[in-house]
């Protein structure tokens, strides 16, 4: 009785450690999300992102020294070029669009606007997928409205 208490013991050991591989196998086989890439410059920093499904990441940053904010679309993986876009305006609609788009390897952007005390939206896409924010950091970290499309 003792003996086939150990082995079916042993069994169970043995199938955690299949599913454990199983997935670290999985877990390790999703795409690295993109990481911001200081394309704003020097004197930003990440406020706020949103991720563009399976694709990349939207960040929007801010200089407290130059009172504007930036974004760039950023892809998961640069490879052969594709559609981007990326844009950036005040939500109530006291400036123009401020866009890039294009097919690139990487990212689309930067993209600046003065944003001391108002609310933005921006957004961007890559390839099909785009994302969008409406009404956030209003001179603050704020959640905003997002979009999917």
């Amino acid at each position: 009785m003792k003996r086939s208490r150990a082995i079916a013991g042993s069994a169970v050991l043995a199938m955690a450690g299949i599913a454990t591989m199983a997935t670290a196998t999985t877990a390790s086989a999703a795409p690295k999300a993109a990481a911001y890439n200081g394309a704003c410059g020097s004197g930003y920093s990440v406020v706020n992102s949103v991720p563009v499904t399976g694709k990349g990441t939207v960040y929007l940053t801010y200089s407290a020294k130059t009172g504007k904010n930036c974004v760039v679309t950023v892809r998961n993986s640069p490879g052969k070029r594709v559609y981007m876009y990326t844009y950036l305006t005040a939500t109530d609609g006291s400036s123009d669009w401020v866009y890039d788009s294009g097919q690139y390897t990487s990212y689309a952007g930067p993209v600046y606007l003065p944003g001391k005390g108002i609310c933005v939206d921006w957004g961007g896409a890559i390839e099909s997928v785009s994302v969008s924010v409406s009404g956030s950091n209003c001179g603050r970290m704020a959640a905003g409205v997002v979009t999917h499309h």
